[in-house]
């Protein structure tokens, strides 16, 4: 499994995403999920995966492919007018994949070979723009109701987010109130774990504002999960009392 976030603010875009993956207990490996194409001066887009690996990897090496292509050759990514074309884009090769790899399984592979996609980005003159695109190629588009977009192992950090995202924030508080909502789904399912990749993406500038990868013996967040566990110990503490004798 896995657990990805992109977030919209005023000042850009926030993403992040775990790089663990297992078919078993006994075999847990460590693969990106985060992929990134720009163009100087002209357009940035980044993808986030969650699923089936093989899907994703097949998916991911077909627009890698495409964006080594001769000039006069399909370029979906570099090429597109408007991150609405991307995102259609995507998710027809995103559908093709899946429905090619399930019909060569016969019906064992029904189900078995799904995955979503997480797109990101900007078009010079255009808006900052976040996609949540499904396994049957079809999308959604973050907005004011819903400023952003999860894939994965939504459940555990989902709450975090609600109760701390604001639009106005800046880029730094946004990365961490990611990081704990990543540490909540960390501590609660093992099928999410360390590294993490993030990306901040200021509006209008085409080039990653910040990258990194975030590490087990990360100084910053060893101190958001310590600091966040002693925070709510000490919330919990300071709530009400129950009494049994209450009316």
């Amino acid at each position: 499994m896995t657990y990805c976030v992109g977030m919209m603010l005023d000042k850009g875009l926030v993403m992040m995403s775990d790089t663990r993956t297992n078919s078993g207990v006994d075999n847990i490996s460590v693969y990106r999920k985060m992929f990134t194409w720009k163009v100087p001066g002209e357009r940035i887009i980044s993808v986030m995966t969650a699923g089936n690996l093989a899907t994703t990897q097949n998916v991911i090496g077909q627009l890698e492919e495409r964006t080594k292509a001769p000039e006069d050759r399909d370029n979906s990514l570099l090429k597109a007018s408007t991150m609405f074309q991307v995102a259609s884009e995507i998710g027809r090769l995103l559908r093709a994949t899946v429905q090619e790899t399930q019909d060569g399984n016969g019906a064992r592979g029904k189900g078995r070979f799904t995955a979503s996609i997480i797109l990101a980005g900007q078009i010079d003159g255009m808006e900052p723009r976040l996609f949540l695109i499904y396994p049957e190629g079809n999308f959604i588009e973050a907005s004011f109701d819903t400023p952003f977009l999860q894939i994965g192992e939504t459940k555990y950090g989902r709450p975090i987010i609600l109760r701390g995202y604001d639009r106005n924030m800046n880029f730094e508080d946004a990365v961490k109130l990611l990081m704990v909502s990543f540490d909540s789904t960390l501590k609660a399912n093992l099928s999410v774990g360390l590294p993490l990749d993030l990306m901040v993406i200021e509006r209008d500038q085409f080039e990653p504002a910040h990258e990194r990868r975030i590490t087990q013996d990360d100084p910053y967040f060893q101190a958001i999960s310590s600091s966040w566990g002693d925070a709510l110990r000490s919330a919990f503490h300071s709530l009400p009392d129950y009494k049994f004798d209450h009316e």
